[in-house]
């Protein structure tokens, strides 16, 4: 069992997570503020992750309108820019088993059956996501072959 858990609000269908040690919250509240259930996002923290881990340079900073977050090869940093005791360091192996993770939860969602997609809706909406992820970065992603 992993230390963070993530389900889905029955009344709202937002995701919450649930973390087995206080240290995790801001690890946890990042996670929902930032990726939320956008695929293509987590897809985004899933490929820093691995490029870090391969030692290559990380194309351009993280994008947040709430956070600052600062990825390198220990792990991350992140401050939340509106709640100061919001805050938290992790290293690169628990930044990755909660990322890993969140993208199972998000993928094992059903696909909304009223929702009309533009993008390959032939297939469903996480695997849309990674072809997309990699048209728009013109590789692989780099979990190909071992999530997904």
């Amino acid at each position: 069992m992993s230390f963070i858990s993530f389900s889905l609000d029955p009344e709202f269908r937002m995701p919450l997570y649930h973390a087995n040690d206080k240290k995790y919250q801001a690890l946890g509240a990042w996670i929902l503020a930032d990726i939320s259930n956008n695929k293509r996002v987590a897809l985004d923290a899933l490929a820093t992750i691995a490029d870090i881990e391969a030692g290559r340079p990380l194309t351009e900073p993280w994008d947040s309108e709430n956070y600052t977050v600062d990825f390198g090869p220990a792990g991350v940093e992140i401050q939340n820019d509106w709640v100061s005791h919001e805050s938290g360091s992790y290293s690169l192996a628990e930044l990755k088993e909660a990322i890993e993770t969140y993208w199972k939860f998000l993928a094992s969602i059903p696909d909304n059956p009223d929702l009309i997609r533009e993008f390959r809706p032939d297939l469903p909406e996480w695997q849309a996501a990674i072809l997309s992820w990699e048209d728009t970065w013109k590789r692989p992603h780099p979990y190909r072959g071992k999530l997904f």
